[in-house]
């Protein structure tokens, strides 16, 4: 085994109450690091090597904490509790009506006002080795009610970097009543670094034999429709700047899994400028695939993240499922625990 390091690196500022956030990195022998951020349990920074003997970030961030706490890209960040669309903002749980923040049009995005993306998370472990790596654990109470959803839930994500260069990220929750929790990653990915402009020119393979289609507000139809003969169809691989020739407002699209709720592969992506390739496992439902349109911010060392600037894949239940009882269901009660397994595999074939 290498050598594995989990070091609290320092002070990431503050927030507006002047209550200290902290960054924390893990590395392993590899000299790949990860630095996590405390406000959104956010994936701040993923150093990997390229196999050429350089290293290269490739995910986006910011410098401080204040791009943290104002954080309408979700760059990087935890998502809850429901990531993605509920259609006219409410609900029904339970035989009661429970109404959201309608933050996107008529309906809820990401669950509305004062987001978990852009809350200061607690320490819940110190910083440590484990047997093959180094892990970080992020703690964060969400209260009964809070923005409309019924039940309090306790929450925790755990960062862990193996020494083989995977990055396992563990989402768990329980709820004190029936709720819905849909927690996920909105990190963005840029393999040829997250400041070398566009990656779409990267190459994306899904392991996805069908999606879900939307309307004009992107909430789903209720249909599952195969992916064959149509611009959803990754199975084999593409470059996304031919498949964004048909698709010229990009994705923002749910594909189907079928992975039995096992961790198993779900998509690959290939920086076509370093050749960093990076591998998502998952026992999510569903794949959120977002090749960022609309995306406008400042990041690390002041570079522009424009439209394309990353992509994100985020692993999670279908956008509003809770109206669609034929599709899997993000609802979880006392004794019925939520757990979300992520895996990002980094590695430079051929290089």
């Amino acid at each position: 085994m290498g050598e594995v390091m989990a070091v609290l690196t320092r002070p990431f500022g503050a927030t507006e109450s002047g209550r200290a956030v902290c960054l924390h990195m893990l590395s392993i022998a590899s000299g790949m690091s990860v630095s996590i951020c405390e406000v959104g349990a956010a994936i701040q920074s993923v150093v990997v090597p390229d196999g050429r003997g350089n290293f290269v970030d490739v995910a986006l961030g910011y410098d401080g904490a204040p791009g943290y706490l104002h954080n309408g890209a979700c760059i990087g960040a935890i998502l809850g509790r429901n990531a993605n669309r509920i259609a006219g903002a409410r609900f029904e749980l339970g035989g009661t009506t429970h109404r959201l923040a309608a933050n996107d049009g008529p309906n809820n995005l990401h669950s509305g006002p004062h987001p978990w993306h852009e809350r200061l998370w607690q320490v819940g472990e110190v910083p440590h080795d484990t047997p093959d790596g180094a892990s970080v654990t992020l703690e964060l109470v969400s209260r009964a009610g809070d923005q409309g959803f019924p039940g309090a839930a306790d929450v925790r994500a755990t960062y862990t970097l193996h020494d083989d260069q995977r990055l396992e990220l563990t989402i768990e929750a329980s709820a004190t009543e029936a709720t819905i929790i849909n927690s996920t990653s909105h990190a963005y990915w840029n393999l040829n670094g997250h400041a070398s402009g566009t990656a779409m020119a990267h190459t994306l393979q899904l392991e996805s034999a069908a999606y879900t289609p939307v309307d004009a507000a992107l909430i789903p139809t209720g249909e599952v429709a195969p992916v064959a003969g149509t611009p959803y169809d990754f199975r084999s691989g593409h470059a996304l700047g031919d498949i964004l020739q048909r698709l010229p407002q990009g994705l923002d699209t749910n594909f189907v899994l079928s992975n039995a709720e096992c961790v198993e592969r779900a998509a690959t992506l290939v920086g076509n400028e370093t050749g960093v390739r990076m591998t998502l496992s998952c026992d999510a439902p569903g794949l959120q695939v977002y090749t960022a349109g609309g995306l406008d911010a400042r990041g690390k060392a002041g570079a522009h993240y424009g439209n394309g600037a990353g992509i994100a894949l985020e692993a999670q239940f279908y956008p509003d499922a809770i109206h669609h009882a034929a599709f899997p269901q993000p609802i979880y009660a006392p004794g019925h625990p939520f757990l979300r397994r992520v895996t990002f595999a980094f590695d430079a074939p051929g290089r």
